[in-house]
């Protein structure tokens, strides 16, 4: 096997600081890599257009995070631009 020199070094002084051998670290970060690869990657959850006893809203994509976004700033907005209109005369 053959290793970066920088990484053999850097590799040994983090043993040392662990008061760990050289072996032993490998052997942990070799044992992580190997059960993070082992985890199937799960597909984002899809969430239903509509689900909820109101007035449906065809229009409203949940796996969209703009419409999202939009969604959670619109009062804000809305009322943002009443306070403007009415600041303006």
């Amino acid at each position: 096997m053959r290793i970066d020199d920088q990484l053999l070094a850097d590799a040994k002084a983090f043993a040392a600081q662990q008061h760990r051998s050289l072996n032993s670290v490998i052997e942990d970060a070799l044992r992580q890599l190997l059960r993070r690869a082992d985890v199937p990657s799960r597909e984002p959850a899809a969430f239903p257009a509509y689900g909820g006893t109101g007035p449906a809203r065809p229009d409203i994509d949940l796996n969209d995070p703009r419409v999202l976004k939009s969604l959670m700033y619109e009062e804000e907005d809305e009322d943002y631009r009443m306070r403007a209109r009415d600041a303006a005369g």
